[in-house]
C-alpha cells in the first residue's frame, strides 16, 4: 500500500494550513507586543509566502466557455490548479499589462480567495510596519 498525498502525511492533511497558525501567532504578537521587529517581519513573510503559494483557493484561470474561469482547487493566489497550463496562465496574467485587471478581479472572486487576499495584504502591511520606528514597542 503506497502512502502519498497530503492526507496521508505525518501532519494528516494539516500541512497546507500552517499559514493560518503563523497568522494567528502574528496577530497575537501584535496584540501582546511580545515579539520584536525581526519576529514580526519573519512571521509576516511566512504568512505572505503561504498566501501566494500554498493557501487553498479556487484556480479561476481563464477557461474558454466559462465566464468565472476554472473551478478546480488551487494552491496559492499566484499558482493555478493541477493543470500545468493554468499555473502558467495565472503567472502570465501578472506579467501582461492587459490581463493584470483580470488577475486582480480574480483575487476577490469568491470567499476563500477574498479571505486569503486580505490575509496577504494584512501580512504585507504588518511587515512594512515593522520598519517604521515606534510602531512596535520592544
Amino acid at each position: 500500500m503506497a502512502i502519498s498525498g497530503a492526507r496521508n502525511s505525518r501532519l494528516g492533511g494539516l500541512g497546507q494550513w500552517w499559514g493560518v497558525i503563523a497568522a494567528a501567532v502574528l496577530i497575537t504578537a501584535w496584540i501582546n507586543k511580545a515579539a520584536g521587529p525581526a519576529s514580526v517581519a519573519a512571521l509576516s513573510a511566512l504568512v505572505l509566502i503561504w498566501c501566494f503559494f500554498q493557501a487553498p483557493v479556487t484556480c479561476a484561470a481563464p477557461v474558454r466557455g466559462r465566464a468565472d474561469g476554472c473551478r478546480n482547487n488551487a494552491t496559492g493566489l499566484l499558482l493555478g490548479c493541477h493543470i500545468r497550463q493554468h499555473r502558467w496562465q495565472k503567472l502570465k496574467m501578472l506579467l501582461l499589462r492587459r490581463q493584470l485587471r483580470a488577475f486582480f478581479s480574480g483575487l476577490f472572486s469568491d470567499g476563500k480567495a477574498a479571505l486569503v487576499t486580505l490575509a496577504a495584504i494584512g501580512s504585507f502591511l504588518s511587515g512594512l510596519a515593522t520598519f517604521v520606528p515606534g510602531v512596535i514597542v520592544k
